[in-house]
């Protein structure tokens, strides 16, 4: 109980001191740096909300977002995840875990995301001065451990960096969680992701802090359906995620006056209400396929065409178990022009143990 008490109160204290340096920093303005590390690279995170997800199934693909959910069972996972994203940028993530009996459990991690070639042009528009790279990168190490049979927390160290042409910047982060499960299944889940700040910016006296944000997510299984059912509260730390589009693609400016037609209270409550929340869910169909749904309401008011809604904010994906190997493929849809494909595969090398 001892020891117990002393994570926990030392949890609490790095949560509240990382908080406090969060604060300090995001009072400079802007939205920050390194948007990246919001981004879902693993399938089954992109096809459940491409966020923290409060789901405690020994995944590995999920730590990624919630170091809490790191557990013993995941040493000598290994996981590799692939998106196919618009254009030629690619991401990819590679994920490996280990457990020590007194240390912890620990995953290691490495995302890249690679935003292929662009050429150099002149302001007359002359483009024969060859070409350059610009990509983004992380390196992580996460560590979980449960307290007793209803608590655990967990912790991510990221280092990241960018190299865009000429300019880079490097700068470090801190993830934090907890879970909390109850005796009849429900799972709830904090988490409080990308604390920390630029150590190197692009431009001399210009650092900034990583996109900073908050998710409450809670899951049940159902006891009598194969079907597990997920709600998540994003963005605790700011209300108001409303974006006021220039283009105005919803008409809502007067062509007469020029003024902006304003919703009533109860329409604009229920808008930002509606932009925290992501639900999904996992259908079990036996032990070796499950499917996988979500809707993402900020996600759609944001990114969608009036005149051609699509399904603009909507997931899907799939899960087979093969022989020794976990595959999931989703698909997200951000725009009408496409989706970005998603592809994972996760293994246990201690199967492959004589």
């Amino acid at each position: 109980m001892r020891f117990y008490s002393t994570c926990l109160c030392l949890f609490l204290c790095l949560w509240l001191t990382v908080l406090a340096t969060n604060s300090i920093y995001a009072q400079s303005g802007g939205r920050g740096t390194y948007d990246f590390l919001d981004v879902a690279i693993p399938a089954r995170t992109a096809a459940l909300g491409g966020t923290a997800l409060p789901i405690n199934d020994d995944d590995i693909q999920l730590s990624l977002f919630n170091p809490a959910l790191i557990t013993d069972n995941m040493h000598n996972q290994l996981s590799l995840s692939y998106v196919d994203y618009y254009a030629d940028i690619k991401f990819s993530s590679l994920q490996y875990g280990r457990s020590f009996e007194k240390a912890g459990n620990f995953v290691g991690a490495v995302q890249y995301h690679n935003y292929g070639q662009f050429e150099y042009a002149d302001e007359a528009g002359n483009r024969d001065n060859g070409s350059f790279g610009a990509s983004d990168y992380a390196l992580m190490l996460g560590w979980g451990r449960q307290l007793d049979s209803l608590f655990s927390i967990g912790a991510q160290l990221k280092w990241m960096g960018s190299q865009y042409e000429s300019y880079h910047s490097f700068g470090f982060a801190v993830d934090v969680a907890g879970t909390y499960q109850t005796r009849d299944g429900w799972l709830f889940s904090l988490t409080a992701r990308n604390i920390g700040r630029e150590l190197k910016s692009y431009l001399p006296a210009q650092a900034s802090a990583p996109p900073f944000s908050m998710q409450l997510g809670v899951s049940k299984r159902l006891d009598h359906v194969p079907f597990r059912i997920l709600l998540i509260y994003d963005h605790l730390q700011k209300w108001d995620l409303r974006y006021n589009d220039p283009i105005d693609l919803k008409g809502k400016k007067d062509p007469l006056t020029g003024q902006t037609i304003e919703n009533s209270k109860i329409e604009q409550f229920a808008d930002q209400l509606m932009r925290h929340f992501i639900v999904g869910g996992e259908l079990y169909i036996g032990k070796n396929l499950i499917l996988r749904g979500s809707y993402n309401y900020k996600r759609r008011q944001e990114m969608l065409i009036p005149d051609k809604l699509a399904m603009i904010g909507f997931a899907w994906g799939v899960g087979i178990k093969v022989s020794k190997f976990q595959i999931n493929y989703s698909r997200s849809t951000f725009h009408v022009v496409g989706s970005p494909n998603y592809l994972s595969i996760s293994t246990n090398l201690n199967q492959f143990k004589r």
